[in-house]
């Protein structure tokens, strides 16, 4: 068998060609898939690379000795340019292979993470905060990865799987970080992601061989294949049905805290325990996924999960009209809205990654720059939308619209599909 491309082969190819000659995963053998527990890591690390230092944004600014709005903005620039880097890593991925590009993100990553520390002002701070969002590799050529090995249903089990460690992370980081805070200090925080960016850089070099197919065509060819996967309407039907579901929870994180502190005025302590009521819906959505995918396929999969969110939502704001909203409903449903992302993302992102599966980074990068960026403008809106003396209805009638255009747009990917069956 062929020896996986090294960081700096400009050419690799794929060393596990079909499923049929696919070994088993061997932990630390590149020779053979990665290990699903080195891909839950390195998607995992994403997302705590997004929160974990959040409770210590007062003492940030105190140190830095500037108004806490300046470093709120570590969050928005963070995410912006990861949106931007997400369309970007697909194309390049598809060009250079999935596992170089995994090193070389990583390896800035590190650089980026260690430049926080050190950072003498805010505005150093911040760019090297904007520059850490080049972890977004990680997510989405983790997913690239498993499309890379595996068909369509298959694939989105194992999306499943591997995103079940992000359901993880958004309960236990920003707890984690408010520890390290407190016994540490802020930098603490900026220290465990570099030892665990070491970690993943280690992983990736020993665990993952590439998997990637590469395309031969230069980086501008490469990028001139965006069209064909712009005109598929099932690409558009998979990505928006992601996006519109992930939406509603996005709105959530923009409305949520004000709802728990203004509406039922809710301590921090107390919000922060409710305030996670999602990821556990999320963290079951994604055991269903991985458990099912294969079984009912991912159209069904993504259909129910949709309107899973949009029944729970429905239920919420219907009890809130009646006037008996409370912490116990607004948050116990907010469950049912993770649960429906969770089924909803890994088969829509499998969906999109197998429309035109030689643009399976392409597509992954472009979609997850959708889900961002949809997300942060609903975040946006739902903080708009709620004023003081006001109720959850608003954030909830958002959500509730949102989630309903995720199955209008599943319902696209099942026209699509019975024309082409003709």
């Amino acid at each position: 068998m062929q020896r996986p491309a090294c960081m700096d082969n400009p050419a690799p190819r794929n060393t596990f060609g079909t499923m049929a000659d696919t070994p088993a995963p061997r932990f630390l053998d590149r020779t053979t898939p990665p290990h699903v527990a080195t891909l839950i890591l390195i998607s995992g690390l994403s997302a705590l690379a997004m929160n974990i230092f959040l409770p210590s944004l007062p003492a940030m600014a105190a140190h830095f000795q500037t108004d806490y709005s300046v470093m709120q903005l570590s969050v928005a620039v963070y995410l912006g340019f990861n949106a931007v880097l997400q369309i970007l890593i697909g194309p390049i991925s598809d060009r250079f292979g999935r596992r170089p590009v995994l090193l070389w993100g990583m390896a800035l990553f590190m650089v980026a993470t260690l430049g926080c520390i050190l950072a003498p002002n805010a505005a150093v701070f911040l760019a090297f905060r904007m520059a850490q969002a080049v972890v977004a590799v990680a997510l989405v050529l983790s997913r690239a990865v498993v499309r890379d090995m595996y068909p369509q249903d298959k694939a989105a089990s194992m999306i499943g799987y591997v995103t079940m460690g992000m359901a993880v992370v958004p309960m236990i980081g920003p707890a984690v970080g408010g520890v390290l805070d407190e016994v540490f200090g802020w930098q603490a925080n900026f220290w465990l992601l570099l030892a665990l960016g070491a970690l993943c850089f280690w992983l990736i070099r020993t665990d993952l061989g590439e998997t990637a197919r590469v395309s031969g065509k230069t980086l501008v060819q490469q990028f001139r294949e965006y069209p064909d996967l712009l005109k598929s309407p099932r690409f558009w039907g998979y990505a928006a049905a992601s996006a519109f579901t992930s939406g509603s929870f996005f709105a959530y994180l923009g409305g949520a805290p004000f709802v728990g502190t203004r509406v039922f005025g809710l301590d921090p302590s107390t919000l922060g325990l409710v305030f996670g009521a999602p990821a556990v819906g999320y963290f079951v959505g994604n055991f269903l996924s991985g458990r099912f995918s294969v079984r009912f396929g991912i159209n069904r999969m993504i259909l129910w999960g949709c309107m899973v969110n949009a029944s729970g939502l429905a239920v919420s704001l219907t009890v809130s009209l009646l006037g008996y909203g409370s912490v116990v409903t607004f948050f116990g449903f907010m469950t049912m809205v993770g649960l429906g992302n969770g089924m909803t993302i890994p088969n829509a992102t499998s969906g999109m990654l197998s429309v035109r599966p030689r643009l399976a980074g392409t597509a992954s990068g472009l979609g997850g720059a959708m889900m961002l960026s949809g997300g942060a403008a609903l975040s946006a809106l739902a903080g708009w939308a709620l004023t003081e003396g006001g109720t959850e209805i608003p954030l909830l009638v958002i959500m509730l619209m949102t989630s309903l255009m995720g199955v209008a747009a599943m319902m696209v990917v099942y026209a699509r599909e019975r024309q082409i069956s003709r």
